[in-house]
């Protein structure tokens, strides 16, 4: 069977990927149901089940990925009778059991978000991006995510000591260095793995949207022009959208017939592209 590019699926993503063939994605970006959420519209799954239910869809996941591709997952613990559940720490051990390489861990900072309490801790206003790969060389531009340098530059490169012109071990033995004159004469620099976005607030009748931008940022980083983007969870369709701004393929799967035709809807409001053959 052939990849189905462009194209919106209503099913779950384990029997819907079944069907697909190997190594034909560049790149899943995804947030799941989170455990216990949701129970109105993806029923909910309990974080003592939430692993056992999570590994036959990272086994098709595995599968459908390209050697050189990327998963993000993008999901949050939660905090059940006082403390934190362990189930994404289980869930990160049993992947690396299947094959993945638990690569990176992003951290999505909300900046949005509003303040709160419980009586024993405070609001979260950040959440897990996690990065899996198949193999240790994977696809990866990241000049395609540079940032601005900022005005600590026009002081801290204004004058340089001599260990700024040269590698600067670290002090505490730890292996790492930075050689400050590297970025003399540069506008952009290269960002850190914590992300400063906003949450989405127009819902757009989907329980959980998160904002284009997240996916936006993975995309740029990990695929180029053409490439396949597959969200297995794909709700409102953000996945698809921002593939589709970025002149790549999108594949979005939902197992809720409503969510896959809001996703859509979404997508046929967007312009005609030129895709690379």
């Amino acid at each position: 069977m052939l990849t189905p590019l462009d194209e919106i699926i209503c099913g779950d993503c384990k029997d819907v990927l079944e069907k697909f063939p190997d190594d034909c994605i560049d790149l899943i970006v995804t947030s799941p149901p989170y455990a216990d959420s949701r129970k109105k519209t993806y029923g909910g799954i309990h974080p003592d089940d939430y692993v056992k239910w999570f590994l036959p869809r990272t086994e098709q996941f595995l599968r459908v990925l390209k050697p050189t591709g990327t998963f993000i997952l993008n999901i949050k613990e939660k905090v059940v009778d006082g403390e934190r559940h362990t189930y994404v720490i289980e869930l990160i051990m049993e992947m690396r059991r299947q094959g993945w390489l638990w690569t990176e861990e992003f951290c999505w900072h909300k900046k949005n978000c509003y303040p709160g309490k419980w009586p024993n801790r405070f609001r979260d206003a950040w959440e897990r991006c996690i990065q899996f790969n198949k193999q240790k060389k994977f696809n990866m531009n990241q000049e395609a995510v540079m940032v601005p340098m900022g005005n600590w530059a026009k002081t801290r490169l204004k004058r340089l000591s001599e260990t700024d012109k040269r590698r600067d071990e670290s002090k505490v033995e730890s292996g790492f260095g930075k050689n400050v004159s590297n970025w003399l004469g540069r506008d952009k620099v290269y960002p850190t793995n914590v992300l400063h976005m906003a949450t989405e607030c127009n819902n757009r009748n989907h329980s959980a949207t998160f904002p284009e931008d997240l996916p936006r940022w993975f995309i740029k980083l990990f695929t180029k022009p053409g490439d396949v983007v597959l969200d297995p969870f794909i709700g409102s369709g953000t996945t698809a959208v921002a593939a589709m701004n970025l002149n790549r393929h999108y594949v979005g799967i939902d197992v809720l017939e409503e969510y896959c035709e809001l996703a859509r809807s979404a997508t046929q409001a967007m312009p005609q592209r030129k895709l690379p053959i």
